[in-house]
């Protein structure tokens, strides 16, 4: 294995890769149904194409599409012969320190659209919350369900932009519930808030409606977005981009 690699800019094997995938063995590859048709069918990748294979938690390895898999022939063959490793193990690290983005659920398809790009951004925690006014309620079974739909949606899209950290997507919890997880760290998005920083890295964004007085009450003026007001789904993505970028050292933080 190759020693730690800091996230510092890109991994020039990453971005040549045709693809990545995630496994759960990088020293046997198995590509599940849907990654094998996405490979061979969608993308159309043939025998010798690079491959990215990553664990998800920061480790990967270049590899190779193995001989006949070049069309359908992917389906006569076992999963765990389709790709060929190629090269050694590579650990990135994860940045420091961690950020989270809470979201209040909208309707429609605007949930997938956020975690979309917030798993693009490289935050590492991704938190569905019911506030006082949400209008979403994604309780019980349907929660379950959407849940996972949102984890299958961030796995797409680290695969897409060749994030070897896979974010957590957690389950739906209450703002009090997120609260009492996390501590001090937790901050509100609010109109006329400070500016964001990374003192405080859980960054919570309510529903349409905004929050309650008893909300804001409880946890204080809160992190500014900026000087306009914005949709809920905008919202969140413009604090995982303002903490990424802080993170990244690409936003001086104000003196």
């Amino acid at each position: 294995m190759r020693p730690d690699a800091a996230p510092s800019g890109p991994d020039p094997v990453l971005m040549a890769a045709s693809a990545m995938v995630f496994v759960a063995d990088l020293s046997a590859p198995i590509l599940t149904q849907g990654d094998a048709r996405h490979l061979f069918e969608v993308l159309r990748l043939r025998p010798g194409e690079s491959v990215v294979a990553s664990d998800g938690s920061g480790s990967w390895s270049a590899c190779r599409v193995a001989p006949g898999t070049g069309g359908r022939g992917w389906q006569e063959l076992d999963p765990a012969v389709l790709l060929v490793p190629d090269g050694t193990v590579t650990r990135q690290l994860r940045p420091v320190p961690g950020i989270t983005v809470a979201f209040a659920p909208t309707k429609g398809d605007r949930p997938e659209w956020v975690v979309q790009k917030l798993t693009e951004l490289g935050v590492d925690r991704i938190v569905p919350i019911r506030t006082s006014r949400s209008v979403v309620r994604w309780d019980g079974d349907r929660g379950e369900r959407a849940v996972a739909k949102l984890a299958r949606v961030a796995r797409e899209a680290a695969a897409q932009c060749r994030q070897p950290w896979l974010p957590r997507v957690e389950p739906v919890t209450t703002l009090d519930g997120l609260a009492e997880a996390v501590g001090p760290q937790l901050v509100l998005a609010r109109a006329g808030g400070a500016p964001p920083s990374l003192a405080r890295t859980v960054v919570a964004v309510g529903p349409e409606g905004g929050w309650d007085p008893d909300e804001e009450a409880r946890f204080g003026p809160g992190m500014g977005l900026g000087p306009t007001v914005l949709r809920a789904e905008t919202a969140a993505v413009a604090a995982g981009t303002l903490l990424c970028g802080l993170r990244a050292g690409l936003i001086r933080p104000l003196a």
